[in-house]
């Protein structure tokens, strides 16, 4: 089989699904290729790259299509719609939110952010309040995903970890945890409530 860009990149993302990113190494990838490493070179020079292109692979799988929203929406309904759908691009690989925000000039990531200010900007907010809008919720997205990514301690870390103690000194932490997870409530509301909050300072901040 011909190697090309396109096929190095998709092999490069499922490395990413079996390993994380930590395991997406030009050896790995060039082994799974059955090439030699500098082969890969022809085709993505270095290893940010490589990064880059798997960062945009991951975006295309939901921003196949981006547009915006019908004059009948308010823009802040359709912002956060796009900050879900980031979400969901991010949450669909494991280290998804590392990988795009170590990548450099993503095209996808960029698309989305020129679509998101040239929006605001169409609605009348002023181009700089389009960018700092923007750019909090992008960032918002990227922050709250990496944390849902991020690796939770195992028993082994947990071991001497004093549950009883903890309470005691965080008694509105621990309330708020149990509350906020009571039967019937997922990540997923926990995203949207935070981001309403977000969304709410956008719109006081474009008043």
């Amino acid at each position: 089989m011909t190697l090309d860009r396109q096929r190095i990149v998709a092999e490069a993302v499922a490395l990413l699904d079996a390993e994380g990113l930590d395991g997406v190494t030009t050896r790995k990838l060039a082994a799974r290729l059955g090439v030699q490493s500098p082969t890969l070179y022809w085709h993505v020079p270095n290893k940010a790259a490589l990064v880059t292109a798997i960062a945009d692979a991951i975006l295309d799988q939901e921003f196949v299509s981006m547009s915006p929203p019908p004059p009948d929406q308010p823009w802040p309904l359709w912002l956060s719609g796009l900050a879900s759908r980031l979400r969901r691009a991010l949450l669909a690989h494991p280290d998804g939110a590392r990988v795009v925000s170590a990548s450099q000039l993503s095209r996808t990531m960029a698309a989305i952010s020129e679509l998101g200010m040239s929006t605001l900007v169409a609605r009348g907010v002023p181009l700089r309040q389009a960018r700092v809008i923007v750019l909090t919720v992008e960032r918002f997205t990227m922050g709250h995903v990496l944390e849902e990514q991020a690796a939770r301690p195992d028993a082994a870390d947990l071991q001497d970890f004093d549950v009883a103690a903890f309470s005691e000194r965080h008694p509105t932490v621990v309330a708020a945890i149990t509350e906020y997870f009571a039967p019937g409530r997922t990540v997923d509301d926990l995203f949207q409530e935070c981001l309403d909050v977000v969304i709410a300072g956008a719109i006081a901040s474009a008043a």
